[in-house]
């Protein structure tokens, strides 16, 4: 019987043992990096490691939102005109791309499912095969055009590189909701006088919530942590956003660790915000589509 009770509690001590071994995979820098942030330029510099602050201050999120601080006898300027620019830029293309993503992929996935026209599979599969283009091969002309079109460094253009990216994904995702929700809720909304556009705002829309959703968390946490894309079409501070600005407290003689860190522990906030308060929404949407 001990034999029994013992082999019976090896799975769940290896299961339990796994799902520690995933938290501190993943929570394990995040932490790291919240502490960072609380601790002292000089105890970030000792030779012996902290896993704890030795003595906890907050100069370093003091300095970004508008305060100063001294530093082995100087003053360290506050960064809040960068870092407030910087988070407005991020929010502004990473909301605009999300907007326009989910809304052509609404419409456009609907079109491959729904209406019959020449090579509309083929073209389908060109569009999605897009997604295994890497970045790099089509960033020299993707350049080139932007320039020639007075793009660099504005809104509009770094909103259009992130739909040109994120779209194929979106695309795909909503047409397999589509193709998975009945087509005779639509016909009897035909038969009774209604346009497509009407049936697809006020029928097919609500039913497919839950992957308008998902494409909307997909493209906004991609929109919010992409980097190599700012760093060649935003060279300023008209539309930098935080994923470039926060590596720059790097300076040639002097690493601010504590600052970056504090800045990339309030960049996280907002998608991790986002997702739980769309999670709830996906949950019930999901629930509600069931139950009809």
């Amino acid at each position: 019987m001990g034999t029994r009770a013992r082999n019976s509690l090896l799975p769940t001590f290896g299961k339990a043992l796994a799902v520690v071994l995933l938290l501190v995979w993943s929570l394990g820098p995040i932490y790291w990096a919240l502490a960072t942030s609380f601790t002292t330029p000089a105890d970030l510099v000792s030779k012996v490691p902290h896993f704890f602050p030795p003595e906890v201050t907050t100069e370093h999120y003091a300095r970004l939102f508008g305060g100063s601080s001294v530093s082995q006898g100087n003053t360290v300027q506050s960064v809040w005109p960068e870092f407030s620019a910087a988070l407005l830029n991020s929010l502004l293309t990473s909301l605009a791309a999300t907007i326009l993503t989910v809304a052509v992929a609404a419409f456009g996935a609907y079109a491959f499912v729904r209406l019959r026209f020449p090579g509309r599979d083929i073209l389908f599969i060109l569009v999605v095969a897009t997604m295994a283009i890497p970045a790099y091969t089509v960033m020299i002309p993707l350049y080139r055009l932007m320039i020639s079109l007075g793009m660099i460094d504005t809104y509009v253009g770094i909103t259009l590189i992130y739909v040109s990216a994120f779209l194929p994904l979106a695309l795909w995702l909503m047409r397999t909701v589509y193709q998975t929700l009945p087509i005779s809720l639509e016909e009897a909304a035909w038969l009774d006088g209604a346009g497509r556009i009407y049936t697809l705002v006020r029928i097919v829309l609500p039913l497919a919530a839950p992957g308008l959703i998902a494409a909307a968390i997909l493209t906004f946490l991609n929109a919010w942590g992409q980097f190599i894309v700012p760093l060649v079409f935003s060279p300023t501070l008209a539309t930098k956003p935080l994923t470039v600005l926060i590596p720059e407290f790097v300076t040639r003689n002097y690493v601010d660790y504590g600052l970056m860190n504090a800045a990339g522990i309030l960049a996280i906030i907002p998608p991790v915000l986002l997702v739980i308060f769309l999670n709830r929404y996906l949950v019930s949407g999901l629930m509600a589509g069931a139950q009809k």
